[in-house]
Parts: C-alpha cells; sequence; structure tokens
C-alpha cells in the first residue's frame, strides 16, 4: 500500500504560497470597512463590498517569501536572540546539575520521591510556557528513561515527563515568545497582554498531566506488567542505568544561573506590564540575559560566542518559516483578496454564541496543527486571518489567540511531527503504543481546552 506522506513545513507552505498565488486570478476582491477602536484599526462586520483584484503572478510568488523577511524582520530577530540566550544557558550545565540533584535525593527522602514527577513536569511546563521548549527536550530523553526504570516506573513516564510536559507547557503558554508573542504581535494585541488568565490555563493544564501521570506511575510501580512497554523496559533495563555515583551536586555556579533565569523571566513581566514594552526591549533584555548567565555560569568568550550562535543556529529554520508564512499574508493582500477569504470563512465559524465560535476556531487550528506543527509558523500563517475574523464573529482577539494555543495540545500525538517522531524514536517506543496510551489523556486536553474558552468569552476577554 502506498504511503501518505505529508511535505515537510516549507514544501508544504511554499505550495499554500502558489495555490494563493494561482487562485488570485479566481477569486474576485474585496474589502472590509475599518475604524478605531483603542487607536487600532478594527472591522466593520456588515460592511464588505467587492473591490477589483490585483493578480499576483510569478516574479509575486519569488518576491513574496522576502518581503515576508523583511515584514516580519522584528520578530524574526527576537527569535534568533531567545534562541541563542538560551543556548548559552544549557551550556552552563545548570539544568542538567538540577536534575541530577533531585535524582539523587529520590533514594533518600520519602518527600523527594512524592515531588518528584510533580517537580519535573512543573520545571518542564514551564519550560514550554515561558521560553517555548519543544525541540529542546529531545537530549533529556537520554537522562528521564533510563531515571525512570531506575525508579521502577516504565520508559513511557521517562518520556512524558520532559516532553509532555512541555509540549502542555507550549500549548498552555503565558510567556511563550514563540507562539503568544508572534501571534499577540501579529494580531495587533498588546505583547504578553493577558498574562493572568494564561497562567490560570497553565495552572489548570500542568495540574491535570501531574495528576495523570503520577496516577500512571503509581500504577505502573505497583504491576511493571501493566506497562505498554513491559517488554521494551526489561531489554532497557539491562542495557540503561543512570548512574549518579561521580555526580558531587549542584554547585553554588549553577544554582545562580537558575536563580538568574527566575529573576530575568520576573524582569520581563514586570517590563510588559509596567513599561508596556515590546519585541525590541524584550530583545535586548534576553541579550542581557545571555551576557550575564555566560559570565555567572563562567563560560569563556568562545564558548558564549559558540553556545549563542548554535542556539541562533538552530532556530533559523523557524525564522525562515515566519518569514515564508508571513509572505503568503502579503501575496494575498497585495492581491486585494484577505477580506474576501474572511467573508468566505465567516459562516463557517459564526455562531449564535461567541463561546460555539470561540471552539470552532480551536477545532480549525487543531487540524492546521496536523499539517504545521510550528507554533510560530502556524502563527505567522493563520493569525492574519484569524485575528480579523474574531472582530467578525464577536470573539475577541485574545481568545482567537488561545483557541489557536490549544491547537497545540494535539502534538504530543500527531505522527507527522518531527519532534514527537524524533523523541519516541530515541526512547524505542512505538508510536502507536504511544498513542494508544495517550487517547485518555488526549480526550482530557481536548475538553479542557473547549471549557477553558468559555470564561474569556463571558467575560470579554481583551
Amino acid at each position: 500500500m502506498m504511503k501518505l506522506r505529508i511535505p515537510n513545513t516549507f514544501v508544504l507552505l511554499f505550495l499554500i504560497l502558489a495555490m494563493i498565488a494561482l487562485s488570485t486570478w479566481f477569486v474576485p476582491g474585496g474589502q472590509y470597512d475599518t475604524v478605531l477602536v483603542d487607536g487600532k484599526p478594527r472591522i466593520q462586520p456588515d460592511s464588505f463590498h467587492y473591490v477589483a483584484s490585483n493578480p499576483q503572478g510569478f516574479v509575486a510568488l519569488m518576491l513574496a517569501p522576502i518581503k515576508g523577511f523583511v515584514a516580519a524582520a522584528e520578530i524574526i530577530g527576537f527569535v534568533l536572540i531567545v534562541g541563542g540566550a538560551f543556548a548559552v544557558m544549557q551550556r552552563t550545565n545548570a539544568i542538567d546539575s538540577m536534575i541530577k540533584t533531585v535524582a539523587k535525593a529520590h533514594g533518600t527522602s520519602p518527600f523527594v520521591r512524592a515531588m518528584m514527577i510533580p517537580v519535573f513536569v512543573t520545571m518542564f511546563s514551564l519550560g514550554g510556557a515561558t521560553f517555548g521548549m519543544s525541540e529542546e527536550c529531545i537530549p533529556f530523553i537520554l537522562i528521564f528513561v533510563p531515571l525512570a526504570l531506575a525508579l521502577g516506573y516504565d520508559s513511557i513516564v521517562g518520556v512524558a515527563i520532559p516532553f509532555l510536559s512541555a509540549q502542555v507547557g507550549f500549548a498552555a503558554a503565558f510567556l511563550n515568545p514563540f507562539n503568544v508573542g508572534v501571534a499577540q504581535g501579529i494580531a495587533g494585541v498588546e505583547l504578553f497582554s493577558g498574562v493572568g488568565y494564561r497562567m490560570i490555563v497553565w495552572f489548570i493544564a500542568n495540574g491535570v498531566t501531574i495528576a495523570f501521570l503520577m496516577w500512571y506511575a503509581a500504577r505502573i510501580k505497583r504491576n511493571p506488567a501493566l506497562s505498554p512497554t513491559f517488554e521494551l523496559d526489561t531489554v532497557l533495563r539491562k542495557e540503561k542505568t543512570m548512574s549518579l555515583a561521580d555526580f558531587a551536586g549542584m554547585t553554588r555556579r549553577h544554582g545562580a544561573v537558575l536563580w538568574l533565569f527566575l529573576g530575568f523571566m520576573g524582569a520581563m513581566v514586570y517590563g510588559v506590564v509596567r513599561h508596556e514594552w515590546s519585541v525590541g526591549e524584550i530583545s535586548a533584555l534576553f541579550l542581557v540575559m545571555a551576557i550575564v548567565v555566560g559570565v555567572v555560569g563562567q563560560l569563556d568568550s568562545d564558548q558564549f560566542v559558540d553556545a549563542f550562535i548554535t542556539g541562533a543556529k538552530d532556530l533559523v529554520t523557524t525564522a525562515l518559516v515566519i518569514a515564508l508564512a508571513r509572505g503568503t499574508m502579503i501575496l494575498a493582500k497585495d492581491a486585494n483578496i484577505i477580506d474576501t477569504m474572511l467573508h468566505a470563512l465567516t459562516p463557517l465559524v459564526q455562531s449564535s454564541s461567541p463561546i460555539f465560535a470561540a471552539q470552532k476556531m480551536f477545532l480549525i487550528q487543531t487540524v492546521i496543527n496536523f499539517f504545521i506543527h510550528s507554533g510560530t509558523g502556524q502563527a505567522a500563517l493563520t493569525m492574519p486571518i484569524m485575528a480579523p475574523l474574531a472582530d467578525l464573529v464577536g470573539v475577541t482577539r485574545q481568545t482567537a489567540i488561545l483557541a489557536f494555543q490549544f491547537g497545540e495540545f494535539t502534538l504530543p500525538m500527531i505522527p507527522t511531527s518531527g519532534v514527537t517522531v524524533g523523541v519516541l524514536a530515541l526512547a524505542r517506543i512505538p508510536w502507536l503504543t504511544w498513542a494508544k496510551w495517550m487517547i485518555p489523556l488526549q480526550l482530557m486536553y481536548f475538553v479542557l481546552a473547549l471549557l477553558l474558552l468559555i470564561p474569556p468569552c463571558l467575560m470579554n476577554w481583551q
């Protein structure tokens, strides 16, 4: 049988770009009138009218990614600086040191044994919620799978702690620059606004994850044969062990780096809330954080530069996805068909209640997430449509951004995601085994997303 192979994000986005260019020759031009609300343009729902279209040819198609790069230059610079800053932090080994410290205490303290899963899940979830931890969780599989096996759990627990937790944090993020930041910047919403309700969302999603994993881990510890990976784990226990004999404990330097990180995150929240910092100021803050962490972490100049460049280089793909996705909207805008597309989409989302409209947005983003796994790329591609569409169906743009975020809840189960497949390959867990284990938890996240979209609609969340 022929296997269905989903193109990678770049191919998919360029195909969308080409289809938009082709559609400009057939889709009529259209336009909504806008009015200023609090200094920002908002669509008047009943003002749609047709205008002359401007078909886009081959030259426009080739120019679109370049125009997209220019239009998204500030966000792209922000992404590269954030990537470099966190690579510097990882180079200090402070995070690895903290993990080994907790693991070593597990054998001697009943309190640590009870708190190990909540602490580590919260730590990785905060990574997803604040600095967009996703691919960065992959190396931790090599630490947590043998750790989980040594503690009497299974390899699924070892994968779920770093991977699932980071993805849940990403989906329920409150300060993640790669989905919340980019989406709010595109939607014309104040950067990192709405942090209060998003923190409530993160707290609930994180709590559900902790409760499920603790229940499952306790069940497997009582009866290891109940694990879907029991046979695999029998082999892995013979191959992999985590030795902490040579680990002397977390150093003061590592502790200082972790406290600095928390301090800079607090400074970012303060700057956004009290001084209305935008992308430029936050980028500068991350650059300062990288320098200070590098000095405190005792990295020499060569180590610092190498780590920063490596981190930024790892996110070049993300930067190019942003440029390509933004190019699709520029092409449609130049052809005068964006408002026509909005006009056509409105009946699909429009409902008798904004609650149902927001939930339909979540369902649409969930489907899109199957094809476009990059939170940044998906924000750049969909928010130019979803933000004004939210105005048309009576949903606030802040709520539309949350619906976009919730689409990411499905990523841990998507077989077309490079991160998911890579993590499972590293742990030797077949995707089908993992998917079957994920089904009940995935249903919980799905229901949770639908419920958590209700309060923003009731309170007209801005």
